[in-house]
């Protein structure tokens, strides 16, 4: 037999407070009616919820199992609750969203910042995910929009592109490497690499440019992402391949940039379900994006203002 929400609510006090009386003073209601609300829930689920020993209460395996899906369910009426709460204070609405760090650390604050100008009463929450968790919130709905770096192909997703940056070189200005307007794969070989995990999207990038070449990553550091990699790069821990949009993140004053031959171009993907209408906010801010994308590509910011390079080369980035 089913449990209605009361029944509910009495168990889950139960299992949170871990006694009849704490969960009496829980929901302000006496001890002998939590303990007969008890009893019936007992009855109608067909098994024990409780064993009780010396006085106290211990959950069975049963209540146990039980307890992590009431508490689910718990967790999706607080959104709901926080929702509701959000919505009234936001009268213009509320837009969530997610981003693959490379293009949330400096593409997507410049989209948020310029929307504002002209959505001030629109409350905007955002964070840069890892690819799996980052398809998981579209997926279920905790994410109006997503925007990634790496391919996407899911039968409820529908994926645009929105911008283009290639994997390109970067190493601290006082590194031999600045010297060359170009690289290529053997240029790299004799310095330390930092670079990423092989199971990982970055990582099976790096090695195949290697293997490509007909070489072996010399792997000195290995990092999580490419904007960890910029980190180690400007600390003096090697050079590194990452892609334009982490760059772009870093002040030209503090890194090199340079094109390898034969390193892969990366795109940028907007994502939304796919049969789900798009809000009208989120179509603005979309606008936005693909503003900020077009008026400052990656490209534009390749190279340190005081790295001289044929102009040759550079129209060519």
């Amino acid at each position: 037999m089913s449990l209605n929400l009361r029944q509910i609510e009495v168990f889950r006090a139960v299992m949170i407070t871990g006694s009849i009386s704490g969960a009496s003073q829980l929901l302000f209601v006496s001890q002998p009616a939590v303990s007969r609300l008890l009893s019936h829930t007992e009855s109608r689920v067909g098994f024990a919820l409780f064993e009780r020993i010396k006085g106290r209460l211990y959950a069975t395996p049963e209540a146990k199992k039980l307890f992590r899906e009431i508490e689910s369910v718990y967790a999706g009426v607080q959104r709901v609750n926080e929702l509701a709460d959000e919505l009234r204070e936001h009268r213009e609405g509320i837009l969530n969203l997610v981003s693959s760090p490379s293009v949330g650390q400096m593409v997507m604050p410049q989209a948020v910042a310029r929307f504002r100008e002209t959505h001030p009463g629109v409350k905007v929450t955002f964070q840069y995910l890892a690819y799996a968790p980052l398809l998981e919130r579209v997926l279920n709905q905790q994410a109006d929009l997503g925007v990634t770096i790496l391919p996407v192909e899911h039968p409820n997703l529908e994926a645009s592109q929105l911008g283009s940056a290639r994997l390109v070189c970067i190493c601290p200005y006082d590194h031999p490497l600045a010297r060359l307007a170009t690289l290529s794969v053997a240029d790299l070989m004799p310095w330390p690499l930092v670079s990423y995990d092989r199971a990982t999207p970055f990582g099976r990038m790096v090695a195949e440019l290697f293997e490509s070449a007909e070489e072996t990553a010399r792997i000195a550091v290995e990092v999580g992402s490419p904007q960890n990699a910029c980190s180690m790069v400007q600390a003096g821990a090697g050079i590194a391949l990452v892609d334009e949009f982490s760059v772009r993140s870093w002040p030209s004053s503090r890194l090199v940039v340079r094109p390898v031959h034969g390193t892969p171009t990366l795109h940028a993907h907007l994502l939304h379900l796919r049969f789900e209408p798009m809000s009208q906010i989120a179509q603005s801010f979309v606008e936005v994006l693909r503003e900020v994308m077009r008026d400052d590509p990656p490209a534009a910011h390749h190279l340190g203002s005081h790295v001289r390079r044929p102009a040759a080369v550079a129209a060519s980035t």
